[in-house]
């Protein structure tokens, strides 16, 4: 039998690559014969630069660039050819922040990996939104490529207040005619109802008393450049860094699609009889971007099965049946919650085991 395993990451507990291994190690320990291909997957969040090395080889190049806060941070960009991958969590990811002082957080680290990008003889650039701790508009990228205004740019969202002048030629001018692409699902506006304040802002640590103030802030910074471009779909991801690679031309494709495209994932489906994906909480909210709906639509589309692994499994059959998954096991339900968190990989591998019994020949 033929086995697909093509998981996201378990978030704060294990990479896509990892949970792949575990998933694979379990399956072999009750079905030997059968043949796994590994398929590790992203949806631009972290994660995406080490699934896209893994699937396409290429040159990691490693830099230390500013963090949320200008402390130095280690991150890498991938080169694949002409072709250079950037995944913004590395540089301003919420695992950075731990939820502190979200008004003064900045993606520029983000933008000096696009500078990087760009001296290595990019002729394209795909960067991955998600997992940001930012809300600051994608200003703090702008900074970093030569945009200027007559208020900080990298010193976060509150730096923003007042502003009445910015200018980011410069930056547009080192890009040139290199190509841009934002890879995202999230629609969102950059400020308002379903902005990125609003709706992002509390899992960053922005306190309901503070959104407001935030989303007017960024309502400023996007009257001085573009209003117009402030309220595409896509703007608001990642805390508006969607908004500022939008200014600058990019192209929004949808993170998951470009990873599956990447790793020919419809081409290694039709390969298989099964396949497995998986993530740390199996929801209904899934079905906006995430990997395991979108493995599961690639499935379907090869008419295959599609079963899913995860922490927590918290829908129903009907539900699951809807994200075109045909069953989902959760780990918490055979090992219990505390060795779950206590040893990831090695309830992943247990539950995968489990799973096997049941699906493989």
């Amino acid at each position: 039998m033929r086995v697909l395993v093509a998981p996201d990451k378990f978030a704060g507990t294990l990479t896509a690559l990892e949970a792949a291994e575990a998933i694979a190690a379990g399956w072999r320990r009750q079905a030997p014969a059968d043949e796994l291909d590994l398929a590790p997957m992203a949806d631009g969040g972290p994660g995406f630069v080490d699934v896209l090395h893994e699937a396409l080889g290429g040159d990691l190049l490693a830099l230390t660039v500013s963090g949320p806060f200008g402390e130095p941070t280690p991150a890498t960009v991938l080169l694949v050819d002409d072709t250079a991958y950037v995944e913004s969590a590395q540089a301003c990811g919420l695992h950075l922040t731990g939820k502190e002082r979200p008004e003064e957080a900045t993606t520029r680290g983000v933008g000096e990996l696009v500078a990087a990008a760009l001296e290595a003889g990019a002729r394209q650039v795909v960067v991955g939104l998600g997992g940001s701790g930012t809300t600051d508009g994608g200003a703090g990228l702008l900074a970093a490529l030569g945009a200027t205004a007559d208020r900080p740019l990298d010193a976060g969202p509150a730096a923003l207040a007042g502003i009445t002048e910015a200018d980011v030629s410069a930056a547009r001018d080192r890009l040139g005619d290199v190509t841009l692409l934002a890879a995202s699902d999230v629609d969102n506006t950059l400020t308002g109802m379903f902005g990125a304040a609003k709706v992002f802002g509390p899992q960053k640590g922005l306190g309901e008393e503070r959104i407001i103030a935030v989303d007017g802030w960024l309502e400023e910074y996007a009257a001085v450049l573009d209003r117009r471009v402030s309220l595409q779909a896509g703007a608001g991801a990642a805390g508006g860094l969607g908004y500022a690679l939008l200014l600058l031309g990019a192209e929004r494709r949808p993170g998951f699609d470009l990873v599956a495209e990447a790793t020919d994932l419809a081409g290694r489906a039709r390969a298989a009889d099964l396949v497995v994906t998986g993530e740390g909480a199996f929801d209904f909210s899934s079905r906006a971007g995430k990997v395991p709906y979108g493995v599961a639509q690639v499935a379907a589309e090869a008419v295959r099965p599609c079963v899913a692994l995860a922490g927590k499994v918290l829908v129903g059959s009907r539900e699951m049946r809807a994200l075109g998954v045909e069953s989902a096991y959760a780990m918490v339900d055979v090992v219990g919650e505390e060795r779950s968190f206590a040893d990831p990989a090695g309830a992943l591998t247990d539950l995968a085991a489990r799973v096997a019994r049941t699906w493989s020949r």
